[in-house]
């Protein structure tokens, strides 16, 4: 089992493709583990002469997980309006750093990184505090912590509450599904062609409701990433669905707005998935993006 040793515990990892070629980080989104990159998505990306590293974010997954008691619901909603109203087990600039120990680890100055959802928020506090690790950045379906954009439909809000109870196991997979098919919009079936597909295989593998809170409890106390990424020279492609519920487009608008070189594309009919059917826009952008990067380095 690939896995690195950091300060607070190990980190769960894989790779695809072959080492002589350019570094990709993938970085995941809330209670997502690694199984939740499609095999489309990977692949496409290798098949592009490229090389993936994807990784279970700690509190998550097989990687090492934290004692300390969560957040309720009710706390995250009132941090949501006052953030110093919570002390966060772990920040986003931690998780950043589980990030610099992987590159460290596997011998890399630095990669192209591609985060999605709570994965861009990560990777921004990355690009911010490492900025010499990020060769570009991939955001996907993520925001910059400027709380007038960004803004979840309460439907979405009310549908990942759901997740955070504890739940026997065919209720929680079929809870799963529920979740993912309404983040997923009204266009692509996320149980059929998203990461609603994988809810069972997570389960089985890992299912940690209580990580949930504390992850969300990351995002909610982390504030404004704006200033931290201002004077970023990484290039930045920002990619988002039109028909998103949790993260408003505006997120990545903004994004686009706050660094030097930055490039928005929206994707019609896109939710909060990475659903097959716009895999292949998504992974032909991206690609072009790293090696356009690459090339300038």
């Amino acid at each position: 089992m690939p896995t690195l040793r950091t300060p607070l515990g190990e980190i769960y990892f894989e790779q695809r493709g072959s080492r002589a070629d350019p570094p990709v980080l993938l970085i995941h989104g809330v209670g997502c583990q690694l199984i939740h990159w499609p095999d489309s998505l990977l692949d496409g990306i290798v098949n592009s002469g490229l090389r993936v590293i994807y990784f279970d974010n700690r509190d998550c997954g097989l990687s090492f997980d934290f004692d300390a008691r969560p957040p309720t619901i009710a706390d995250l909603i009132a941090a949501r309006e006052n953030p110093s109203l919570l002390s966060p087990p772990y920040t986003l600039s931690d998780m950043a750093m589980d990030a610099v120990h992987l590159l460290n680890h596997i011998g890399q100055s630095g990669a192209h990184v591609i985060g999605v959802s709570m994965g861009g928020m990560i990777a921004q506090r990355l690009m911010g505090n490492h900025p010499e690790r990020v060769f570009s950045l991939t955001s996907i379906m993520s925001t910059t912590g400027n709380s007038a954009v960004g803004e979840p439909n309460p439907e979405a809000i009310a549908a990942l509450a759901s997740n955070f109870v504890e739940m026997d196991r065919a209720a929680a997979i079929d809870n799963g599904r529920n979740v993912n098919n309404l983040l997923g919009g009204p266009h692509y079936k996320s149980t059929e062609v998203g990461m609603g597909r994988f809810v069972e295989l997570a389960y089985d593998r890992a299912l940690r409701p209580e990580a949930l809170l504390r992850q969300f409890c990351a995002i909610v106390t982390d504030g404004d990433r704006r200033d931290a990424i201002r004077e970023s020279e990484t290039p930045v492609l920002a990619i988002h669905g039109t028909s998103d519920p949790l993260v408003a487009h505006d997120g990545s608008v903004d994004l686009i707005e706050s660094v030097r070189d930055g490039r928005l594309m929206l994707i019609e009919k896109m939710g909060h998935d990475l659903s097959e059917p716009v895999i292949p826009e998504m992974i032909e952008a991206t690609v072009a993006h790293i090696l356009a990067a690459d090339a300038n380095r």
